[in-house]
């Protein structure tokens, strides 16, 4: 691998047969060498899962000048990890996941597979960014966030970013974007998570569904304001997840506990 260009590691929870990542690949590929090592199959709402009952395989699958490309059978995070241990020959100076279809916003960041990837990146303090887009449809249309991506990856290329943080970027479904806002994390909640789906002599089965309802609507700084309004929405994201606020409440609380077992 040149050493004379930044290292891009790319994966994502689709699939390496989806469009999104593809399309991600095309926006950064003149910025490094680009890695692809992604899931033979989709592993959507897979989060931080590991492998662990079973060996993860990869493939080669396509090698040219400043990309090469591997599937592997494992998780976003597996593809990551694996890519350290048996793939790369250096850690990477990015890791970027996506394009996902479908938003990564609010408390979605918890289940995607996608962010997965990202933070598996972040532990091990390498900076990371992951692109979703307000889409589902296979077919979906990654043209107008593409200049965003470029010069997002740019950023970050020359900048770096602190330890533990990394980057949740989404994009709204819309012909223009009319440009990028640094937000927080919606807080909410999920409703009528699951939808009958009944077989023959079986009514027990049912299909993941639901919708998000938001804790405080038009809440500005959300990220789900942003994307509703237009926006894409970049959420700073702490792999520490400690409530240091909390933390000094609590430490009083439990001294207090203490002092009554004493008694």
């Amino acid at each position: 691998m040149s050493h004379n260009k930044p290292l891009i590691l790319i994966t994502n929870d689709d699939g390496l047969i989806a469009k999104g990542i593809s399309e991600l690949v095309k926006f950064v590929r003149p910025l490094g060498e680009i890695v692809v090592v992604a899931p033979d199959a989709p592993r959507s709402g897979s989060g931080c899962s590991l492998t662990v009952t079973q060996p993860v395989h990869f493939k080669m699958i396509r090698k040219d000048v400043g990309l090469t490309v591997y599937r592997c059978s494992g998780s976003p995070v597996d593809c990551v990890k694996l890519a350290r241990h048996a793939i790369l020959d250096r850690d990477p100076d990015l890791v970027l996941s996506g394009i996902n279809h479908g938003d990564n916003s609010g408390v979605n960041v918890h289940y995607s597979g996608t962010m997965g990837a990202v933070i598996e990146a972040c532990v091990n303090r390498i900076p990371a960014i992951g692109f979703s887009l307000c889409d589902h449809d296979q077919g979906a249309d990654f043209e107008p966030m593409g200049k965003y991506v470029r010069e997002l990856t740019k950023m970050v290329l020359l900048n770096g970013l602190p330890d533990y943080t990394c980057l949740n970027v989404n994009f709204p479904k819309v012909e223009e974007i009319k440009g990028l806002k640094v937000c927080q994390q919606a807080r909410g909640s999920w409703s009528n998570e699951w939808e009958p789906c009944p077989r023959s002599f079986d009514e027990n089965y049912y299909w993941m569904s639901g919708s998000f309802v938001p804790l405080k609507k038009g809440h500005e700084k959300s990220d789900n304001w942003a994307l509703a309004n237009g926006y894409g929405a970049i959420t700073p994201t702490l792999v520490d997840m400690t409530d240091y606020k909390f933390a000094k409440e609590l430490d009083s609380l439990v001294a207090g506990l203490l002092m009554e077992d004493e008694e």
